[in-house]
């Protein structure tokens, strides 16, 4: 995790597709040929298109960042607060449990930004993020960043070893792994708040330590998934980690201490369950898991990434922040979530009809997300067609 929520230096991590200069955009290809990673023209027709532009999509409007962040955090937190502090079962809790779960997972979606954010930019606003959300949520960016920039690796992407591959925790279309991957969804808040609360024991140890930080460093659900570290990110997990144990120390000592009702807890817990099933069905549609666990070529690994076009209610829950343009997020890694949708549209209208980039248009998030749930079902009837 190079580029984390802390504001100290870091090992420049470039993106596997593209790098990018703010201010001055220059996209360079992969260092070695770029058809022998499997880049086809429409690639590179794409970033020409893009370089065209007089605007310069790449450019990050810190303004956008504060207010969304900002925003989120106000409403998030106003509903939670109703939430816990209203009789249990009353209208006032029934109402405020939907819209802290629905501002939450918003303002935790930024984390996705925080990661994208180039290592030297907005500082302060990775730093805040960490303090107000990171940390009070049990979710910081040092335990992010890395793993979602494996996800976008070229190398990894797909494999076994993609850790936001949800193909890698839940078999599509079986019912059975379904069920399992539900109860990982139920189980994932309470192992990350232990996992938080228990961290001095990884101190007995060397070499539990050293387990701690490959194998529980990462929010990711796929445990075939092991963190490289240098030392930057050793730094980092133990900063925040530190803040995190603290945070999650003073759940159980207020009720101990008669500071709180102990139903504030199993309260969180449904507030965390809720925000996380949230994120897992945005994933369900972020790509169309054709992969088989084999590398794939960029040419595979971009049309396997969906964009929705539409604003149905399910598309606009799931994707905050535009970035139900996945594709073309993948396609340009470092382009700025408030850009996407300007993107897209130039990109829309000035590559040539028959450009793969076209094809990547969804209508909205069932359109590929049926194909989760209903694989068997809807690869029958694409075959009867």
């Amino acid at each position: 995790m190079s580029a984390t929520g802390c504001a100290l230096p870091q090992t420049t991590f470039e993106w596997p597709l593209e790098s990018v200069q703010r201010k001055q955009v220059r996209i360079d290809g992969p260092k070695e040929n770029a058809m022998s990673n499997g880049q086809s023209g429409w690639i590179s027709g794409a970033r020409r298109a893009l370089l065209k532009s007089d605007e310069n999509f790449f450019q990050v409007r810190p303004f956008q960042y504060w207010f969304d962040f900002l925003t989120s955090a106000a409403f998030a937190y106003i509903a939670a607060t109703v939430y816990v502090m209203a009789p249990l079962f009353s209208w006032m809790q029934i109402i405020s449990f939907p819209l802290a779960v629905f501002w939450l997972y918003r303002l935790g979606s930024l984390v996705h930004e925080v990661a994208h954010l180039q290592h030297a930019e907005m500082r302060g606003f990775k730093v805040a993020w960490n303090l107000i959300v990171g940390v009070m949520t049990l979710a910081p960016s040092p335990f992010f960043t890395r793993h979602h920039r494996d996800h976008h690796s070229h190398r990894l992407y797909g494999t076994p070893q993609d850790p936001e591959y949800v193909a890698n925790v839940c078999s599509p279309g079986t019912w059975r792994s379904m069920l399992w991957y539900s109860l990982k969804i139920l189980l994932f808040p309470l192992a990350v708040f232990l996992r938080f609360l228990l961290s001095p024991l990884s101190f007995l140890h060397p070499r539990l330590r050293e387990f701690v930080l490959r194998r529980g460093s990462s929010l990711t659900m796929n445990w075939r998934y092991e963190r490289k570290l240098n030392s930057f990110d050793r730094w980092a997990i133990t900063s925040v980690e530190l803040l995190c144990w603290i945070r999650a120390t003073m759940i159980p000592m207020a009720v101990v201490l008669g500071m709180t009702s102990w139903t504030r807890m199993p309260q969180l817990y449904l507030l965390a369950v809720a925000t996380l099933a949230l994120n897992q069905l945005r994933l369900l549609a972020d790509h169309q898991l054709h992969s088989d666990g084999q590398q794939l070529d960029m040419d595979a690994h971009l049309q396997d990434s969906c964009n929705y076009t539409q604003r149905d209610f399910l598309t606009w829950l799931f994707f905050p922040f535009a970035i139900r343009y996945h594709a073309l997020h993948h396609l340009f890694p470092t382009l700025p979530y408030h850009n996407l949708s300007s993107a897209h549209r130039y990109l829309s209208h000035h590559l040539p009809s028959d450009s793969t980039y076209h094809s990547l248009e969804h209508p909205g998030w069932w359109s590929v997300a049926q194909k989760f749930f209903l694989r068997s079902k809807v690869e029958a009837r694409n075959v009867e067609g």
